[in-house]
Order: C-alpha cells, then structure tokens, then sequence
C-alpha cells in the first residue's frame, strides 16, 4: 500500500521509474560510430563484429552505422567502396546519414559550398576519389571544376549509397540518430537538420527523449553513458579507435579497435 502512495506521488510529480533500456529478445546490435574515411580502422572493428557474433549465441544481427563515412581521413572511397560491395553474411545492416555525406550531397548540388566543405574534410574525400583541383587554389572556377570531376568520379553505387540514407532508426528502447535530438521535441518530429547537426541543445540536456538515443559526431575519448544518451564518436580519424556498441536484451558492451579497457555495463543506467 505504501508503495503504492509513493509511486502515485512520483507520478504527480513527473518522476516516473524506468526499467533498464533493451532490444527485443533474439536481436543484437552492433552501432558503429564516425569512421571518416579510416577503411583500415572500419576492416578492422567488422571483423572483431564478426567474431563477436560467431562466439555468440545464433540472433537477429544488426549493424547499424551512424554516419560519416567520409572526410577527414584519406579513404573515403575505399570506406565506400567496403560498405557498398562488401555485405556481411549473415547480418543486416543500416546506414545512417552524417552531416558530413549531406555536406557532400551538397557540393554535388552547388560548387560553391566547396568553400566550406573543403575545409572540414572534404578535401581529403576529393583526394580519394583522384580529385585535385582545391588543393592548392579557392578559385571559383576551380570549385566548379573538382565539383564536375566528382560527379564523373563518383561510382553510381556511391552515389546511391549517399542518396539512400536514412536520419534515424529504432530498435527496442533506443533511437539511433548521428548527432543527436532537439530536446523537448518528439522523436517522431524531429528534423533532419538536428538530426545531423545538433551539439550543445542535445548533449547538455538531462531530458528523457522517450527512449536511449545512441549518437556519434562528437568526440570523446572514450563512449559516454549518459541516462538519457550514449555517444560512440571516438574520433578515430586521429584517435585509430572506431567504437561499436553491442545491444543485446539489457546488455551494453563496447567493442574497439583498440585494446581499451572499457567498463561493461549489464542492465543499468551508467553515468
């Protein structure tokens, strides 16, 4: 009886008690954060998945990637290349759009966003592909000029891949998006600009979003646990740590490329 005024004065008061977040029985996921262009790291951390899950019970194997494939590093081509003829047997995968390939989508669409593109990484990318017209020069005619060769460059499987991508999905207890959500905003209303983009609004609240979202975009050194949030952005373009996050029932585990000691959490809610 008691336990049940207290519960009715909690709920008055908003204060509502959750269970541990979880997937469905059956399914493991695998969330792998920001590659930027590190196929040598993105090799790696699928073949520890791929060893991770042979070593495993027989389940629903999901990979889903979390976007920003490209820039920064200098295999982007060769990270696109893995993650559009190179399936995994025996897992399904979902990729997941950065605000780094909608950058890229934008410069497809209008030279003149090189000018911000090529300074946060698309430089690099262009360089994959063979393309060197911005590497010395900011030239307009310059811009339009690698924006031309990139459309001839760019395999039609590429730029499939890019167009195809989705701003968030969810399984279970969790909502799985690259940057973030606008706090105070339901999840199924959220815009893709924040989607790709946000940092502070996100990362500072303490809000509950109705489920876990599981983000990259921002680096960390190491994942953060937060109640309401886990980012897995582990800057591995100059960091070579690429992180996974492994979901399995109420389970949490982190797989890396590197040997990092890093706490499992088992059914809680870990700051």
């Amino acid at each position: 009886m008691f336990g049940g005024i207290v519960k009715r004065i909690r709920e008055a008061a908003g204060i509502t008690e959750r269970r541990p977040a979880a997937v469905p029985d059956g399914m493991r996921l695998y969330a792998v954060g920001d590659i930027h262009g590190r196929d040598d790291l993105l090799a790696n951390i699928l073949a520890r998945i791929e060893a991770d899950a042979h070593e495993r019970p027989p389940a629903r194997n999901i990979v889903i990637f979390l976007g920003d494939y490209i820039d920064r590093g200098l295999q982007s081509r060769q990270v696109l290349d893995r993650l559009t003829t190179r399936p995994m047997t025996g897992f399904e995968a979902v990729f997941l759009k950065g605000n780094h390939e909608a950058a890229m989508l934008e410069f497809l669409r209008d030279a003149n966003f090189g000018r911000t593109w090529k300074y946060y990484g698309g430089l690099e990318t262009l360089h994959s592909y063979g393309i060197t017209d911005l590497t010395l020069s900011d030239n307009p005619s310059d811009f339009e000029r690698a924006r031309n060769h990139l459309h001839s460059a760019l395999p039609p499987a590429h730029r499939q891949f890019l167009e195809s991508l989705r701003v968030s999905i969810e399984f279970g207890d969790y909502f799985f998006a690259h940057a973030g959500v606008a706090p105070g905003i339901g999840l199924a209303h959220q815009v893709e600009d924040d989607l790709l983009w946000i940092r502070d609004k996100f990362l500072q609240s303490d809000m509950w979003f109705g489920k876990v979202i599981v983000h990259g975009h921002t680096p960390k050194e190491q994942p953060v646990f937060k109640p309401n949030r886990i980012g897995i952005d582990t800057g591995a373009y100059m960091t070579n740590v690429l992180t996974c996050l492994v979901l399995e029932r109420q389970e949490k585990r982190i797989i890396q490329t590197a040997d990092v000691m890093v706490p499992v959490f088992a059914g809680t809610a870990a700051e």
